[in-house]
């Protein structure tokens, strides 16, 4: 096992940042921490890297109790949301700036740095500096210095908060495809569900300083523990007392006995699939996702009447913070 959290408690002054939070991340894992702003997962991040001490509990790093490491002897890399780059340092310079520091010899650090601009496609822009490169460029960069130093972990806080849409998408495919490369065992901090549920091999939901569910990703989306990781994970809508995904809502043209009448408020194109927005006679809101072939079959026009039915209904249990773990 790569990182072992047991029983971590942190404070700042009466707010309770975590709450007897233990997570194990297994070696050569890409794991991602989701949770709303303010639930505790940047926190998280920062103790396992030593930047913060925790209150009570413990940290271990490969087996090694390492809290009350200081964060330069964890073995650990870090990026952040900002890019943290020395402006008046070159791309080349910037990446080996880690290595020099450890005092390594100047041809290793020339070779390595190569491999690493190339690993990351920056290899002809070595000799330019930050301010010439884009939002994704600069974060490539940045991860090429985390690695440079060749760390047991790589701990990632928002890596791509800054960046837009399109630029996000990329980086964290190719981020993916990077961590299937060097296999570092890998920790990324996020609120982004999409790309959590992209990149990750594991997801630990975490809300109001615990962690509410862990496991792989298809098995939160399909298995959710609680009623935040049900409707945090993941599109959903209310069907009566439970749950549904917006893809387990069948629509139908004529009236059936298991169908409950419906109108159509809204369609929403969004290329290969479209969104309807849908009321039923008791005022309920609903909404359905229908392939691009089902919505042409149908041909749904707002104010029309229609017929839906749930294939599949989730139940969960009132949120309790940590019903179900896996390990």
């Amino acid at each position: 096992m790569a990182i072992g959290v047991h029983n971590v408690t942190k404070r700042f002054g009466d707010f309770v940042a975590l709450n007897d939070v233990s997570l194990a991340i297994p070696t050569g894992s890409l794991t991602v921490l989701l949770g709303p702003s303010g639930s505790g997962k940047s926190t998280l991040l920062r103790v396992i890297a030593g930047l913060e001490q925790p209150d009570s509990g413990e940290v271990a790093i490969f087996g090694l109790d390492s809290t009350a490491l200081p964060p330069q002897k964890r073995g650990v890399g870090f990026v952040f949301q900002h890019y943290a780059s020395f402006k008046r340092m070159t791309v080349r310079d910037n990446v080996a700036f880690g290595m020099k520091i450890q005092k390594r010899p100047k041809q290793e650090i020339r070779a390595r740095v190569d491999e690493l601009l190339e690993l990351v496609q920056l290899q002809g822009l070595a000799g330019r500096y930050p301010s010439q490169l884009s939002g994704g460029q600069r974060q490539r960069m940045a991860l090429a210095r985390a690695l440079a130093v060749e760390p047991k972990v790589l701990l990632l806080d928002e890596p791509f908060g800054a960046l837009d849409a399109r630029v996000r998408k990329e980086l964290r495919a190719w981020l993916r495809r990077l961590h299937d490369e060097v296999h570092v065992t890998t920790v990324l901090v996020t609120h982004d569900q999409e790309e959590a549920m992209e990149v990750a091999d594991r997801i630990a939901v975490v809300n109001h300083g615990r962690i509410e569910q862990y496991g792989k990703p298809r098995d939160l989306y399909e298995h959710p523990a609680t009623e935040f990781v049900m409707t945090f994970v993941g599109p959903v809508t209310r069907f009566g007392e439970a749950y549904i995904r917006p893809h387990d809502l069948e629509v139908e043209l004529e009236p059936n006995a298991r169908y409950e009448e419906a109108t159509v408020e809204k369609v929403v194109h969004l290329g290969f699939e479209v969104r309807v927005e849908l009321a039923l006679a008791e005022g309920e809101h609903l909404e359905a996702q229908l392939t691009k072939r089902e919505a042409e079959r149908l041909e749904l026009l707002e104010g029309q009447r229609v017929f839906v039915r749930p294939s599949r209904l989730t139940e969960v249990e009132e949120d309790a913070p940590g019903a179900r773990v896996a390990s």
